[in-house]
């Protein structure tokens, strides 16, 4: 027998296509802005792992805020499972894409860009059924809590963008650089 679903639950699943979309097209955005570097602070600047997160650090953190936003007094959402929800969703995506790749790179050997793009759908899918279970079953953190997490990691990503460590997730080896281009 099928769970039944609430309009919020639902939102939350429609999410897993969705963020997968527009995850996608934040990989071009910065390209496509012709590199304006407020564009760079939200989407890649380069090819390096680190720099891929982003495709799913932004998208998830508007997809449950906005409804939230729009939706939350229309469904009497509780604020409190939503956010943690939310923050799972992005802490989950956030582990598996690196993760997902050191295990299929190191273990096979192999990097392949259909693998890639199957890793940010399984990272996305895992992490919106998380959220969603966080949702439906706990009481949450505080949301305040759970929004200054959301933007503590968009503070790291910014400073990683312009200034990211020297180790090996946030090296492009495509471009052998790190963060931003230097001119």
């Amino acid at each position: 027998m099928l769970k039944k679903y609430s309009p919020p639950e639902k939102w939350i699943l429609l999410g897993i296509p969705v963020l997968f979309l527009v995850g996608s097209m934040f990989h071009f955005l910065y390209e496509i802005s012709g590199e304006n570097l407020i564009i760079g602070t939200f989407a890649p600047v380069n090819e390096s792992i680190w720099e891929h997160l982003k495709l799913v650090v932004l998208p998830i953190i508007c997809w449950w805020g906005i409804y939230y936003l729009t939706e939350g007094k229309n469904y009497n959402i509780n604020k409190n499972p939503w956010f943690s929800g939310a923050i799972s969703a992005l802490i989950t995506a956030l582990i598996t894409i690196p993760l997902g790749y050191y295990f299929y790179t190191g273990a096979f050997g192999i990097e392949l860009l259909a693998i890639d793009i199957a890793l940010l759908l399984i990272a996305i899918f895992i992490g919106q059924v998380i959220g969603l279970h966080i949702y439906r079953h706990s009481n949450g953190i505080p949301v305040r809590l759970s929004i200054l997490v959301m933007l503590g990691i968009l503070v790291v990503f910014i400073i990683f963008t312009f200034n990211p460590p020297h180790l090996p997730m946030f090296l492009d080896t495509i471009g052998n650089q790190y963060g931003v281009i230097k001119y």
